[in-house]
């Protein structure tokens, strides 16, 4: 199955950690949404979006890459990381997928160093963050997609 994955991960690497274990043990294609403007996702059978969190949601640059170029009726998932665990993080890329007509395969979620905003002036939070075990866990996310 042809997998691409969209991301945005630029303060401290947190989510593309997780994308590039995963890379290393499947066949994905990896897409920095901040280089790649406009990519034809047709081609492909599954689609990933992935993205710390910023102010409760996904990565700006990420729901425009989902509301200007996912097909409708694709299979989708979602990865994110983030400074504090909660679940409404999911809320607007779910709702741009929903909105193509695609198939919600899951979410995956763990902590990531954060800095960004407030966080800054406390030196961050969730330092050590995404772990090997948390890192590990993305990948068995991903191979759970696979069966």
């Amino acid at each position: 199955m042809k997998t691409a994955i969209l991301y945005y991960s630029k303060h401290h690497g947190n989510t593309k950690k997780l994308l590039d274990a995963i890379a290393e043990k499947y066949d994905v294609d990896l897409i920095d949404v901040t280089e790649k403007k406009g990519v034809d996702l047709e081609k492909y059978d599954r689609i990933g979006f992935a993205s710390g969190i910023y102010y409760s949601s996904f990565a700006k640059q990420v729901l425009e890459a989902a509301s200007t170029s996912l097909p409708s009726g694709k299979k989708v998932f979602f990865i994110a990381t983030c400074g504090s665990m909660r679940k409404l993080y999911f809320k607007g890329i779910k709702a741009i997928a929903k909105k193509q007509g695609c198939e919600s395969l899951g979410e995956f979620l763990c902590l990531g160093f954060d800095t960004f905003g407030p966080f800054k002036l406390v030196g961050g939070i969730a330092k050590g963050h995404p772990t090997e075990d948390e890192i590990g866990a993305a990948v068995k996310f991903y191979e759970s997609l696979e069966g």
